[in-house]
């Protein structure tokens, strides 16, 4: 079981994961990444339930990247509960989603998503934007990672 993870990415379309995925690997900045296909898979994750019961909660994502509109538990909810809970308010959220629907956008942002970053549809753009945001959370910004 991975118990350090530095992105944690919640995504339940894989050919949209694969390519987060590989962009993060050309960048060299997929060592410690985690990948999960729905909502409620991400919180037992955050919070040790389920298969990750046991998991050290000490160890916090550096990032999580997650989707809106995804099975079991939707990215709203998953980011309303990080947000509720003590431990996890301070784990730095990325909405990464095809949605460019304002209230999904209002809504994640009164929740207090950190960025809002709606997928290009071109592979190479598609590419570039996962890049400067993997290169942005895991290296220039800078935080607190044992709390």
């Amino acid at each position: 079981m991975m118990t350090e993870v530095d992105i944690l990415l919640v995504e339940d379309n894989a050919s949209d994961a694969e390519m987060t995925i590989d962009a993060l690997k050309k960048s060299g900045l997929a060592n410690k990444l985690l990948h999960v296909k729905d909502g409620a898979a991400a919180l037992d994750f955050i919070f040790a339930e389920g298969a990750y019961t046991g998991r050290n909660t000490a160890y916090k994502p550096k990032v999580i990247l997650l989707d809106v509109k995804m099975p079991k538990l939707n990215g709203i909810e998953v980011l309303q509960r990080i947000r509720t809970d003590e431990h996890t308010k301070t784990i730095p959220v990325v909405m990464l989603t095809s949605s460019k629907e304002d209230p999904d956008i209002k809504t994640c942002y009164a929740l207090g998503v950190n960025s809002y970053v709606v997928k290009p549809v071109e592979f190479d753009e598609f590419q570039k934007a996962i890049t400067e945001l993997g290169l942005y959370w895991m290296i220039v910004n800078q935080q607190t990672q044992y709390e």
